[in-house]
């Protein structure tokens, strides 16, 4: 059985009948987790040399859409693993690295700090060396998986290199991490992106992702490309769920007095049109920043920075249209829409925000530096 067969029996047997539970109680999908572990899907992108599937990007975005037209809130825990994962691929030791490919482990990034929010790449947590050890201090806004992950890709200052960042492996159960406040948004309800707090938080030198002062190059050139096209990816999962969920219910329901469906209505069938043609561009859009990397093309960090937002402010677009041309039936739980419009809202405000990207592609377009 391929993988993506597996994954498909997971999405209709486990994820899609938890997806309202998940959503209504905010509880973790650790059943979802767990039989992706199983099914090698955990370690879709880890080498095969420690027992990974060994795919790349193209097919990472491939798993995270399908689960996000089923559960949003599953598919951004496994984005998050996935942009872990490739830091710990590339710097992490040996033991985690077979432990994500094996499905028993799964990480997250913690980057986004109280301090500077969603400017993720300058945080202002410390660290300094006590010893041979290094202690940590530093507080996150909200991490994915908080308190459910086996470790974190934590961020802090530098502790005297130049730079504006060093990446870390934080073992979730260490002693001096604590989850102040449980979360409880408004969509996403099951992905657990709560806060967390490390205080003189004890690590050893080994610890260290990459090179003190380093992390800026391997947030930014190593995880945004993957980050970007993942997120996009669920926003282009709970477009299509939209989308099929507003078709069949303007399909299925009439206006008996006139014998005809809510489809038969020329405005309403140019509402979904429209909202068709956004969610093609944003997955065109997606492919071809899969493709521009793996070219190595000089836009690919133009279409990285593009497709976040291009596909966060469709997806806006296109689950309010769901939400309009269903009626008043679409604030119902069982037609299907409401999850997803409120799922929807979350990647235009995740860092980096649309708002942020839109200066950055203007400053590119510009000719001027990104980060200056």
């Amino acid at each position: 059985m391929t993988y993506l067969q597996k994954l498909t029996d997971i999405v209709n047997d486990t994820i899609a009948p938890a997806a309202q539970t998940t959503d209504r109680d905010s509880v973790f999908p650790r059943a979802a987790i767990a039989a992706l572990g199983e099914a090698g899907l955990l370690g879709l992108v880890s080498a095969t040399a420690v027992g990974g599937l060994g795919r790349g990007l193209a097919e990472a975005a491939g798993v995270v859409e399908r689960i996000a037209k089923a559960c949003p809130s599953t598919a951004m825990v496994v984005t998050m693993h996935y942009c872990g994962t490739t830091v710990l691929e590339k710097f992490g030791n040996d033991t985690t690295r077979k432990a994500i490919a094996e499905g028993r482990h799964l990480t997250t990034l913690a980057w986004s700090d109280t301090g500077s929010r969603s400017h993720f790449w300058a945080p202002v947590g410390t660290a300094r060396r006590d010893g041979d050890d290094t202690l940590l201090d530093g507080s996150k806004t909200m991490v994915t998986s908080a308190g459910e992950a086996d470790s974190y890709v934590w961020s802090t200052g530098p502790m005297a290199a130049s730079g504006a960042s060093t990446l870390w492996q934080v073992d979730s159960r260490l002693d001096g991490i604590s989850e102040p406040k449980f979360f409880d948004g408004m969509g996403l309800r099951g992905n657990r992106s709560s806060p967390l707090t490390a205080r003189s938080l004890r690590l050893p030198a080994s610890a260290m992702l990459g090179t003190d002062g380093g992390g800026f190059d391997i947030m930014i050139g190593t995880v945004l490309p993957v980050f970007a096209t993942l997120i996009a990816s669920c926003s282009i999962g709970i477009m299509d769920a939209s989308l099929e969920a507003s078709c069949a219910h303007v399909s299925g329901n009439k206006l008996e007095h006139l014998g005809t469906t809510l489809a038969d209505l020329p405005t309403i069938r140019a509402y979904i049109a429209r909202a068709r043609i956004q969610a093609d561009m944003a997955r065109t859009l997606r492919d071809d920043t899969i493709a521009a990397l793996a070219a190595g093309r000089e836009d690919a960090m133009l279409r990285v920075m593009q497709v976040k937002a291009a596909a966060a402010e469709a997806a806006l677009q296109v689950t309010e249209t769901a939400m309009r041309v269903c009626g008043g039936a679409a604030f119902r739980k069982d037609v299907g829409v409401e999850r997803y419009f409120r799922d929807a809202r979350a990647a235009s405000i995740m860092a980096p925000t649309s708002d942020v990207l839109f200066d950055f592609i203007g400053k590119a377009v510009c000719g001027m530096p990104v980060f200056g």
